[in-house]
């Protein structure tokens, strides 16, 4: 087969346009919306594992990317973007955009080692204990109330109803405080607690901040503690975030603040 003149360059012309019209995905008057776009866009959503590739996957970001360019096309000709309040809200993503990502690449190269998640654990273990108590409590103003309602309990009364006069939330189910590790409570009441055996309360009131405490043990068992491995993403997750609020404070520091 032999192209005349016209239709050899009319070949030619598609040939030439067929890989640019590849690289996108659709136009909105006139305005290309890149192939590339939608790559990234379904790249990050397969990260995340919100979604798996997929045609209807590609086909809702492309009519997702259609959508923003026409809204955005419309705010471009109203000036929306020129106002000062739009001006300022896209400064402060910018800038959150680029500190997060000087950030992550902090961590990346600051990474929370095995042997600190580790020591944290065994600092976490030490501080909670072997052992986690059971108490009840009654809280009031005064010294005054405490004891009165110590000599009321020794001479028979339920704490569970004396416990209704507690001005905490455990008033509404007889000063229970359930199960908890003595490094829950402040150390006047944790002190006072773990001394008293199972079903013993306290002789006299226990002064805290937030008032005076009549204590009572219900019981004590080991601690449940949760394994290493149970806690070990939570444990290296608050390590970084340490990291980077110890590495944010040096770098306001260093800074010259006038």
């Amino acid at each position: 087969m032999i192209f005349k003149p016209a239709r050899l360059l009319l070949a030619l012309t598609a040939v030439v346009a067929a890989p640019a019209f590849a690289q996108n995905v659709a136009t909105v008057n006139g305005k290309a919306i890149p192939a590339s776009k939608v790559e990234a866009i379904v790249k990050q959503v397969v990260a995340q594992g919100k979604q798996a590739d997929s045609p209807q996957l590609r086909e809702a970001i492309k009519k997702d990317l259609i959508g923003r360019e026409v809204l955005i096309q419309e705010a471009d000709k109203q000036g929306v973007g020129t106002r000062a309040d739009v001006k300022a809200a896209l400064e402060n993503t910018r800038q959150s955009i680029i500190i997060n990502a000087m950030l992550a690449d902090y961590v990346k190269k600051n990474p929370v080692s095995d042997a600190e998640i580790k020591a944290e654990y065994d600092k976490y273990k030490a501080q909670v204990g072997d052992k986690e108590y059971h108490a009840r409590h009654i809280l009031v103003e005064t010294e005054q109330q405490a004891k009165d309602i110590i000599a009321k309990l020794k001479a028979g009364g339920k704490f569970e109803e004396l416990a209704k006069q507690s001005k905490d939330g455990s008033a509404n189910n007889g000063g229970d405080l359930d199960w908890a590790a003595p490094s829950s409570y402040v150390k006047p009441f944790s002190d006072a607690m773990v001394a008293l055996k199972d079903g013993q309360i306290t002789e006299t009131p226990v002064k805290s901040q937030f008032g005076y405490h009549v204590i009572k043990l219900e019981g004590s068992r080991a601690a449940k503690l949760p394994s290493l491995d149970e806690v070990k993403g939570q444990v290296a997750e608050a390590l970084t975030q340490k990291k980077v609020a110890a590495y944010r404070e040096e770098l306001i520091k260093k800074a010259k603040i006038q």
